[in-house]
């Protein structure tokens, strides 16, 4: 099959990636992990539309950013695609299914508390994202971890941070450190196959040098800061003059959430203890265990897991409304936190992009990026036993010193229900090789049948 190549800017109908990014959206589960590997799937291995060492050199440069590299991931892909607009379409796609989820959830556990229906369903989802996240984590490691120096440093990544403890941006450095020295030293085990010399591998649709570009200048470069940033912070300098000048809810989750955009290296996990203390303890929007059931929410939502910041916004506001209708304000104070968390997004990947697409030939760099990606694939299977371990088990503790040592399982905790779930969920995942939506809608009602039973 062949494709004619417009070489204008957009590379494929608009029509097309509006579609493609539309179907992306409500498969992205599982994390950041399930996430990539469903924008893969469908970019390079079914649609074609991008090269394997394309994907790969954009997704290691989402993870050096702050925020969600999925969403960020996206973002880029359809820039490539479709430029800017196919950026913005894109990234808009990948958060409106968690918005709305995340949204109608809130309502309905406001509303309706911890009711049956919500808590078996929540049970079955979360269950059954144990073995996306896994076949997610095998999937990547298959195209990454090219050899077995590689597969050390992902390793190393794992101890690092499921042991160590050691902030992700010194494991993300460290890994391109190590990557760039092997690239000197050894380059044969850092370079990337060329997909066309691989015999299982398929050339894309859309060659390399289709793909989107855009010049490079300090002049293009400042536009786009100066109105990204106006964009970013409107809503909050509304709401702030709208109060008079006065510090609300709204202000005070815009500041917060704003600034946390800037820092949230590692993904979510990475920052959710620093969001849990802030809300909790110091600003009092909800309490630690609301916290804890809205991360179970945003785990089993399509999605960044970062929009479980939506439900800490959407109860603080409830509570402290103001002048406005609580529920009002619960849904206004979603959406500003919303636009500050993902907005930065946009402006990373369109500042950025230009110059990371010219550094693309670059040896030095894509070995550093090889040894990021390799990293990656660590990272990821730490956040897949992370998950495992508190979804399967009520009580945890370190092997180690207190904030050290690999996180363990209090083995009398051990929860047979979603145990039983989670095994249902691998059965369809990895022995029918059912869907992931399909595999999630049977494990949810599995998950309501157990809740009613038992």
């Amino acid at each position: 099959m062949s494709r004619v190549i417009d070489r204008g800017r957009n590379v494929i109908p608009l029509r097309d990636a509006f579609r493609a990014w539309f179907a992306i959206s409500w498969q992205t589960f599982g994390g950041p992990a399930g996430q990539i590997a469903v924008m893969h799937r469908e970019l390079v291995e079914e649609r074609r539309w991008i090269g394997e060492r394309r994907f790969l050199h954009a997704m290691s440069y989402c993870m050096l950013l702050p925020g969600p590299e999925a969403q960020q991931l996206a973002v880029y892909s359809g820039w490539l695609l479709n430029g800017w607009l196919g950026g913005l379409i894109a990234g808009v796609l990948f958060v409106i299914p968690g918005l709305i989820t995340i949204l109608a959830l809130s309502w309905v556990y406001v509303a309706h508390g911890d009711s049956t229906l919500v808590t078996g369903v929540l049970l079955g989802l979360a269950a059954a994202v144990i073995p996306i996240v896994l076949q997610a984590v095998l999937r990547l490691g298959k195209r990454a971890v090219m050899n077995r120096v590689l597969l050390v440093l992902a390793v190393l990544a794992f101890v690092a941070l499921a042991v160590l403890a050691v902030p992700f941006p010194l494991v993300v450095l460290a890994a391109g450190l190590v990557g760039w020295l092997l690239g000197r030293r050894r380059p044969d085990l850092v370079r990337i196959p060329d997909p066309h010399l691989t015999p299982d591998e398929v050339p894309p649709l859309i060659p390399d040098d289709a793909l989107h570009t855009a010049p490079r200048s300090g002049r293009r470069s400042l536009a786009i800061l100066v109105a990204g940033l106006a964009i970013w912070v409107a809503p909050v300098v509304a709401a702030y003059a709208l109060a008079g000048g006065q510090s609300t809810v709204f202000t005070d989750q815009g500041l917060f959430f704003g600034g946390m955009a800037l820092v949230t290296f590692g993904g979510a996990y990475a920052v959710l203890s620093y969001v849990a203390q802030a809300a909790v303890e110091h600003y009092g929007w909800l309490s630690a265990q609301e916290m804890v059931r809205g991360l179970a929410l945003a785990e089993t939502t399509p999605g960044p897991l970062i929009m479980v910041v939506q439900f800490v916004a959407f109860l603080g506001a409830f509570r402290a409304p103001g002048e406005l209708d609580p529920w009002a304000a619960a849904v206004l104070a979603s959406l500003i936190v919303v636009w500050v968390t993902f907005v930065p997004c946009f402006l990373f990947i369109f500042l950025g992009a230009p110059y990371v697409e010219r550094l693309r030939g670059n040896e030095p760099l894509s070995a550093a990026l090889t040894g990021v990606t390799a990293a990656v694939v660590g990272v990821i299977a730490n956040l897949a036993y992370y998950f495992t371990v508190h979804t399967l088990f009520a009580e945890t503790t370190h092997a180690g010193l207190e904030h050290l040592g690999l996180l363990v399982p209090v083995w009398s905790s051990f929860q047979w229900e979603p145990a039983v779930l989670g095994v249902l969920g691998t059965v369809l995942i990895f022995g029918l090789r059912w869907p992931v939506l399909r595999s999630l809608g049977v494990c949810g009602l599995a998950g309501l049948a157990v809740a009613y039973l038992v």
